[in-house]
Parts: structure tokens; C-alpha cells; sequence
């Protein structure tokens, strides 16, 4: 069970990095394939008046969201070193930031589940992905509650928890 433990974020961790990886070579070369899913999400996006956000240079380009998989697979390989676990827990955050919007777009846009006649694999690889990052968000919860009361001591220091500033506790007594 020990070895589960320690093995199992790091398959999780290579498994959505190498399905992210090798989305890449299709979304960076312009292949027809992503042209296609773009193309149908841009078409989408122009009939509430966001022509654009999903063209080659909108917010959410194939380049956006190639550039988002490639350090969540980057943050995600790096955290199998055992000093950098932290950033396995970002890139699964990231991860599934990438995949809740593709699950989303195939569902309720009409790219659909199967937009290049894959028989559906595309959209069965994002859901793989997806349920990994919520899988491994889990496992890390640990180094994510951390980074989160570091990232409020940083930003917030008067919101930090007792104890934890420095400072003692402040204690209030009731008067007579």
C-alpha cells in the first residue's frame, strides 16, 4: 500500500502530462484537426459577439491552451522530485482549469463529443485528464492547503492563523 501511495500520484502525473504533450504537436502546428475544433468554438463564440476569442490570436487560442497544457505537464513531471511535490499540485490545479473548459465546450457548445470523427477518443482523452487532475488535487491536498496559507501570509499577514505569524495569540479577557 506504502508504494501505491508513493508511485500513484507520479503515474497520474505522467499519464496527463503525456496526453497533454501530445495534444501539442497538433495544436502548435496549426493541424486541420485543431483548426476544426477552433474553428467550430470561434463560430460559436461570434454568435453571442466574441468573434475572435478562440481565433489564432484570441484569449483562448489553440496557442492559449497549448501553452497552458505545456507548463501543466512541465509543473506536473517536475513534481515528481520529491523536493519540488508542490508543483505536482499546481500543474494538476492547472490541469483541471485546462480540462473542466474542454469537458465543458464538448458538451454544451456544438463542437460536440466527436468533432474530428475520432469516435469520441479527443474527448474521452480531456475526460481522462480531467478525473486524473481531481484525483490528484486530492492526493496533493496536503501541499495545496499549504501553498494556500503561504500565498495568505504573503498577501494577507494579518489574516494568518495564530501562531503561525510569529506573534502570540491575541487573547481577549473580559473585564470586571
Amino acid at each position: 500500500m506504502t508504494r501505491l501511495k508513493t508511485y500513484l500520484p507520479h503515474a497520474i502525473s505522467a499519464v496527463a502530462a503525456l496526453v497533454f504533450l501530445d495534444s501539442l504537436r497538433f495544436k502548435f502546428t496549426n493541424a486541420p484537426e485543431t483548426q476544426v475544433i477552433f474553428g467550430k468554438l470561434n463560430a460559436w463564440a461570434a454568435s453571442f459577439g466574441a468573434e475572435g476569442l478562440f481565433a489564432q490570436t484570441g484569449l483562448f487560442s489553440q496557442y492559449v491552451i497549448g501553452s497552458a497544457e505545456l507548463v501543466a505537464s512541465a509543473l506536473l513531471l517536475a513534481g515528481i522530485h520529491p523536493a519540488l511535490r508542490r508543483f505536482q499540485a499546481v500543474g494538476a490545479l492547472v490541469a483541471f482549469g485546462v480540462m473542466s473548459g474542454a469537458v465543458n465546450f464538448h458538451l454544451w457548445t456544438p463542437l460536440g463529443i466527436d468533432p474530428n470523427n475520432d469516435g469520441g477518443g479527443l474527448f474521452f482523452m480531456a475526460c481522462t485528464v480531467w478525473a486524473t487532475s481531481i484525483l490528484l488535487i486530492f492526493i496533493r491536498r496536503k501541499e495545496l492547503a499549504a501553498i494556500g496559507q503561504g500565498l495568505v501570509s504573503t498577501f494577507l499577514p494579518g489574516r494568518a492563523p495564530a501562531g503561525q505569524t510569529g506573534e502570540p495569540p491575541i487573547t481577549h479577557h473580559a473585564s470586571a
